[in-house]
């Protein structure tokens, strides 16, 4: 039986299915990608990378270079995922079910896959066997800069890359401790379809068998090991978008809207009325996420250096 479609950004077809026009027309702020994406046409992949089975050694050289670039704690291991949502769902599956803390306006996946494993998912539970924090939060963009262990303890922190400095991957090398890094939406290569588990030897072990080998392509392989040395296109592009996200406040300031949190990847806002903003910029072919348990949050991610008169202009 079929599982029940979660909400999220992007399903930029529907959007063209409801209000018209071909996916070329349309400008898709809904999501919390780099628009900007790191640059993958001068590489030099060959077409071995694309026919033979990923080696052990691309896939080492990818998880040393996560090693320097998160600088990540010795004691910790490192896990390359096909997606953090393949690790995301397998998570739950590492220990005993139990009650679990997740915070009911955050990443929705994942509550979606506790429950699914049989864990009771509650917002504040006294003592709970399981915690996942959502660092900065998905979508309010708040950082929490203390998470209390849990004896299994979830980090998420897929768009933490903007602020390395607010990282928790020091806790990497606690017990019971797993943090979750994803390559597609700083280096805004979210079609490669590449993350990260980091944490406790044991558990990132028992997710590595439950992936099977080659859970990531050769192609991911080699694209994420070189952008992750790459730290100058980092801290240039960490400059840019948050120059960016602070042009995104002041436009929609402008609109009587208020940011919320602090996060350059996608910025939420309060308005008057979301789900009417919303209805404006879609007939305009500009798609923005709304959230079912709010009226007044309406989240958009940074434009293209091309588009933003195009935004400007429809606000």
């Amino acid at each position: 039986m079929a599982g029940k479609e979660r909400d999220h950004g992007g399903g930029l077809d529907a959007a063209a299915a409801k209000f018209g026009g071909a996916r070329g027309d349309w400008l898709d702020i809904s999501t919390g990608i780099n628009p900007e994406s790191y640059p993958i046409t001068n590489l030099d992949l060959t077409p071995n990378d694309w026919t033979a089975l990923p080696d052990r050694g691309a896939d080492t050289a990818l998880c040393n270079a996560a090693r320097r670039f998160w600088r990540v704690p010795v004691q910790a291991d490192v896990l390359a995922v096909p997606g953090c949502s393949a690790a995301i769902a397998q998570i739950p599956a590492l220990q005993t079910a139990g009650q679990v803390e997740i915070a009911l306006r955050s990443y929705n996946e994942h509550a979606a896959a506790f429950r699914f494993h049989g864990w009771d998912v509650q917002e504040h539970p006294p003592a709970p066997l399981a915690r996942v924090v959502v660092h900065p939060n998905n979508p309010t963009g708040i950082f929490q800069p203390q998470i209390p262990p849990a004896p299994l303890t979830v980090i998420d922190e897929s768009f933490c890359d903007i602020a390395p400095a607010q990282s928790h991957i020091a806790q990497a090398k606690q017990p019971g401790h797993i943090i979750l890094k994803s390559f597609g939406k700083f280096w805004g290569l979210a079609g490669l379809r590449l993350g990260f588990a980091i944490g406790d030897p044991e558990l990132i072990d028992a997710l590595r068998q439950r992936l099977g080998p080659w859970p990531v392509s050769g192609i991911a392989l080699k694209i994420g090991a070189t952008a992750l040395i790459d730290t100058t296109w980092a801290k240039q592009t960490q400059a840019r978008l948050t120059a960016d996200s602070e042009r995104l406040d002041l436009l929609m300031r402008r609109k009587n809207a208020r940011p919320m949190g602090a996060c350059p990847l996608f910025r939420t806002y309060e308005v008057a009325d979301a789900e009417q903003l919303h209805h404006h910029l879609a007939k305009r072919k500009i798609w923005t996420r709304v959230f079912p348990y709010s009226q007044t949050w309406i989240r958009l991610g940074l434009p293209p250096q091309g588009q933003w008169e195009r935004l400007e202009a429809t606000l």
